[in-house]
This record gives structure tokens, C-alpha cells and sequence, in this order.
């Protein structure tokens, strides 16, 4: 990585001059104490980290995060607000089990959930 610095002979380079030499680039490297977890949300699942370690790099005024663990991801489930199923209920007459299954059916739109009961 740096001229000078790869192992010669087996030997590693002194974590100390190399944390004192990144110091002068001006990039300092901190480690995020005590993560239990790390979760990354996108639109169709959650990636969760666990056992994290997490070192943060800042290189003139960016920060840039490094995450080391055990990941999963976990597809995420269409959360129907019971607000929805009562009105599509009250709408249509129809059980809230019927009202659930007509908005899951219909990704949740009420007004499609409504329609497919009415036909």
C-alpha cells in the first residue's frame, strides 16, 4: 500500500508508524465501540449485521465506513396498518381476515383491495 512499508522477510509493518504515517496524510481511522448490529435497508429487504466491527475513515473531511460481520438478508414483509383493513372492512362488509388478504393481494392499495371485493 505505501512504498517502503510491505513485509520483508515475513515481517508486517508497526501498526503505530503506520496509524502515524496515515495521521500525516491526513486520514484519521477510528473503531466504533460496543456494536451489537448493523442494518441496511433497501426497498425489498433488510441486510443485518451482527457481531459487527466497525471502523470509521476520515480523509479530508469524508467520512467512509468499513463494516466486518456475520450478514443476513432478510426479506422484508408487507406491513398492512390496521387502519387500512378496518376501512376496507367497513367499505366492503367483508371479514377482517377477507380485508387483510385483498390488500396483501393488492400491495397494499386500498382503492384496488376495495374494488377487487366489490367485483
Amino acid at each position: 500500500m505505501f512504498p517502503g512499508m510491505g513485509g520483508v522477510g515475513g515481517r508486517g509493518m508497526n501498526p503505530a508508524k503506520m496509524k502515524q504515517m496515515m495521521k500525516q496524510m491526513g486520514i484519521d481511522v477510528k473503531e466504533l465501540k460496543d456494536v451489537e448490529e448493523v442494518i441496511i435497508k433497501t426497498a425489498d429487504s433488510n441486510i443485518i449485521i451482527e457481531n459487527a466491527n466497525v471502523s470509521i475513515m476520515t480523509v479530508q473531511g469524508s467520512e467512509t465506513y468499513q463494516i466486518v460481520g456475520d450478514a443476513k438478508e432478510v426479506p422484508k414483509s408487507l406491513e398492512i396498518p390496521a387502519e387500512d383493513i378496518k376501512l376496507v372492512m367497513e367499505q366492503t362488509g367483508v371479514s377482517e381476515e377477507e380485508a387483510r388478504k385483498a390488500l396483501k393481494n393488492s400491495n397494499g392499495d386500498l382503492a384496488e383491495a376495495i374494488m377487487a371485493l366489490s367485483a
